[in-house]
C-alpha cells in the first residue's frame, strides 16, 4: 500500500474525510494533534517534577530500558 499526506483547507476538511471514507481501497490514520503531544509532555514533565520531590516513587532509567 502506498501512503500519500494530503493538505486541505480548514472550510473543506470535514466533507473531504467524508468523501475518502465512501472509498473501500483508502485507509485513513488519525495523526496526534500538536495539542495531545504538548499535553502528554506536559504530564511528563509534572511526574518528573513530583518525582524530584519525593512525591511519586521512580525507577532507575535501566531498570526501564531493560523491560523493553
Amino acid at each position: 500500500m502506498k501512503e500519500i499526506i494530503l493538505e486541505v483547507e480548514e472550510r473543506k476538511y470535514r466533507f473531504f474525510l467524508d468523501l475518502l471514507k465512501n472509498f473501500d481501497f483508502v485507509s485513513i490514520k488519525k495523526d496526534s494533534s500538536s495539542k495531545d503531544i504538548i499535553m502528554s509532555v506536559a504530564r511528563g514533565m509534572h511526574q518528573a517534577k513530583l518525582a524530584s520531590e519525593g512525591k511519586i516513587k521512580s525507577r532507575p532509567a535501566k531498570s526501564f530500558l531493560n523491560e523493553l
